[in-house]
């Protein structure tokens, strides 16, 4: 194991194992709402909780979501829990991956800069974020576009009329 595996993994209080299988390069800082950080901490009293009524079976492997013995969650298990969630509240079934898109979609629709979601989604490069939100960043074009001929040529249209559109070449 390379010295720069073993203090990421001393640094982070990790197994060895559980750093070798993320790709360290995507470590990252980013930034959290503030709803994000109160759940964070009341989570780590939980924790803290499950952690003395484990005591010598608890297994401190550094991890911010474990198993009520302090190990890593199976992902089988997280998808069930999260497809049970969604069925309890009545919406419809997505990939725990989708509230990814989700957020980066919204954030777009917002007006977040792209080189901001390329960051926050940790994307190398901006290529990968403009390609796979493209279709959102379209939708925006038309929206933009919409509002821009409304506030030049008000007219009395049905406001369900789909857009015009042309191809510009």
């Amino acid at each position: 194991m390379g010295a720069d595996l073993q203090r990421s993994a001393l640094r982070r209080r990790r197994p060895p194992e559980l750093v070798a299988a993320e790709a360290l390069a995507s470590e990252r800082r980013i930034a959290l709402p503030t709803e994000c950080l109160r759940s964070l901490r009341e989570h780590r009293a939980r924790q803290d909780d499950e952690r003395a009524a484990a005591g010598p079976d608890w297994r401190d492997a550094g991890l911010v979501f474990t198993t009520p013995t302090g190990g890593p969650l199976d992902p089988a298990n997280l998808t069930r829990r999260f497809r049970a969630l969604l069925d309890r509240a009545g919406l419809r079934r997505i990939r725990f991956h989708d509230l990814r898109h989700s957020t980066a979609t919204l954030l777009l629709e917002q007006g977040v800069d792209l080189v901001v979601i390329k960051e926050l989604l940790g994307h190398a490069h901006i290529g990968v974020t403009a390609t796979v939100y493209a279709h959102v960043r379209l939708h925006l074009q038309r929206q933009a576009i919409d509002t821009l001929g409304d506030a030049l040529n008000p007219t009395d249209d049905a406001p369900d009329d789909p857009p015009a559109a042309a191809v510009i070449r």
